[in-house]
């Protein structure tokens, strides 16, 4: 591997990309529909009122496209539309199992996560030869970046050297102070959204004796 591939890192770093798939997972939850099942009682764990096992779902999944790192070039097919279709595809498959009356919303909501990844990279800083990602594969094999620079580069190379350490921390603050008040927002919407299905959840969690 060349060493612009191992010293390349992903733009974004993974917390910013999680952060991201978050945000995705309680948007999701504003958009109408059956949305009592993704309800909860304030009694309810905190892990439950965020959503349960779609919202972490979401958060893995908005890091997942930087696996490529192990195996491929990175930002090339697992940074494009064609992904996020397949992963849109598998997670209904996989939704129909468990609850095949959510299966379409959370197909949808699992392939929005995915494609957060990509719109952070291509909102990103790349000083890597070719710059961007191959957003529209298979239909097109060209590499494509905002330019606008939102987001800084992070680097994986020598990750506890103070040089590096900072650059990662730095670019986590400014994802943060960007990511963070989107997903406050839409957090606090949510409540607010689904509070009203919260007692009939609560009922069906705990019937009367």
């Amino acid at each position: 591997m060349a060493e612009s591939a191992i010293m390349g890192p992903p733009m974004p770093s993974p917390f910013g990309h999680s952060l991201a798939g978050l945000a995705v997972a309680w948007a999701a939850d504003l958009v109408p529909g059956d949305r009592a099942w993704r309800a909860a009682p304030a009694s309810a764990s905190w892990y439950r009122r965020a959503g349960n096992g779609l919202s972490v779902a979401c958060a893995l999944l908005a890091m997942t496209p930087d696996l490529d790192l192990a195996f491929a070039r990175h930002r090339s097919y697992t940074h494009s539309v064609g992904a996020v279709a397949v992963v849109g595809l598998l997670g209904a498959v996989a939704a129909y199992v468990l609850a095949p009356r959510h299966a379409v919303r959370i197909g949808i909501t699992c392939a929005a996560a995915y494609a957060s990844h990509l719109l952070l990279d291509w909102l990103g800083v790349d000083l890597y030869p070719p710059p961007g990602l191959q957003a529209f594969w298979p239909f097109d094999s060209g590499w494509y970046i905002s330019g606008l620079d939102l987001f800084r580069q992070t680097r994986r190379n020598h990750l506890l050297t103070w040089p590096v350490f900072s650059q990662n921390l730095l670019a986590m603050a400014q994802e943060l102070a960007i990511l963070g008040p989107i997903a406050l927002a839409l957090w606090l919407v949510r409540v607010k959204a689904l509070a009203r299905f919260a007692p009939e959840k609560s009922r069906r969690d705990h019937p009367a004796q």
